[in-house]
């Protein structure tokens, strides 16, 4: 076991699948001889040369393309979008092409792809680099959305994705990468896809939240159990699929629940997981679903991030709010 901050262990996660599998591949803006713009793939390269490593043209559909057009031949590539903000440029690719794969050719052929992008805010980045996109992903049969929150579960979520046959869009949290870390183990291990965790347990309401917003929603039990108020806390971990049924598991127990992301509210996850509940467990619930999520609107200028990014406050409010109802 070695502590290592939430970008060391994707890059120990690349560095593993590029040793076992020499049908792996990574590509993108900068990948190769620079290690990316945050450094993820750092010394990559070097290790496994330019052929399983290397930097192309700043054209996100170009990349998409090459990645399609490997995965249908034996490779398994996995290509670097520098910023969430640039997949519109790729759209076409992922939602009309690698997604459709298996059904186009009745599982005769797959797109065994992992896409890595980082999104999120909280870290001061220009316009079009923050954004958090899954709300647009989400939604498209045959591609995984996988959104970890920790070091141990990045490791671990992103082999199981890149041994995964079907296209998985692998969302990375610009904040998180450096500024949490975990006891982590050296060698290979997985962490099931399409399967949520519970981070901590509790019996009063239950919080569900994803990414960053994971850190934020147990800064809220922490201080919400000031009041003894005791919070259980579920991070999705996977957003498409979403596994309802241990939130359903939960709020049997709580009877209450509030769910928490930093995306936009219109048309969100979270709205997703609220109709579920409706749709399936609504008798369980004492109180209506609670929502916390950023404000309907274009994400802001880095000046204004902080007011705009849902934090531990809201998500108390909210929740001595349903816990009151």
């Amino acid at each position: 076991m070695t502590k290592k901050s939430y970008i060391q262990a994707i890059t120990d996660a690349l560095d593993i699948m590029l040793k076992e599998d020499p049908k792996t591949l990574i590509f993108g803006e900068d990948v190769g001889k620079n290690g990316g713009v945050f450094r993820t793939t750092q010394g990559l390269q070097e290790k496994y040369g330019e052929d399983r490593v290397f930097d192309t043209p700043l054209a996100e559909s170009g990349i998409m393309g090459l990645a399609i057009g490997l995965g249908l031949t034996g490779w398994r590539p996995i290509p670097e979008i520098q910023f969430m903000g640039f997949t519109f440029e790729a759209v076409d690719s992922i939602a009309g092409q690698m997604a459709r794969m298996r059904f186009r050719f009745n599982g005769k052929k797959t797109s065994p792809i992992t896409i890595r992008t980082p999104y999120g805010g909280g870290t001061h980045t220009a316009e079009m680099h923050s954004d958090n996109l899954e709300n647009f992903f989400t939604g498209i049969p045959g591609l995984r959305v996988v959104m970890p929150s920790n070091p141990y579960d990045a490791k671990g979520l992103l082999i199981s994705s890149i041994e995964n046959n079907d296209p998985v869009l692998f969302l990375e949290n610009l904040k998180l990468y450096r500024s949490v870390k975990d006891d982590i183990p050296d060698e290979k291990y997985t962490v099931p896809l399409d399967k949520a965790n519970v981070v901590q347990e509790g019996n009063d309401i239950t919080i569900v939240a994803y990414g960053a917003q994971v850190q934020e929603a147990q800064k809220a039990a922490e201080e919400l159990a000031k009041d003894n108020i005791s919070c259980e806390v579920i991070d999705l971990r996977t957003v498409s699929p979403i596994d309802t049924e241990t939130i359903f598991k939960s709020i049997e127990k709580t009877h209450k629940v509030v769910i928490v992301q930093e995306a936009q509210k219109m048309a969100g996850v979270g709205a997703q997981v609220a109709s579920a509940i409706a749709e399936d467990a609504i008798l369980s619930l004492d109180a209506p679903v609670g929502r916390v999520a950023a404000p309907d609107s274009v994400y802001p200028f880095a000046q204004a991030e902080e007011v705009w990014i849902p934090r531990k406050a809201e998500i108390v409010e909210k929740v001595k709010e349903i816990i009151n109802y």
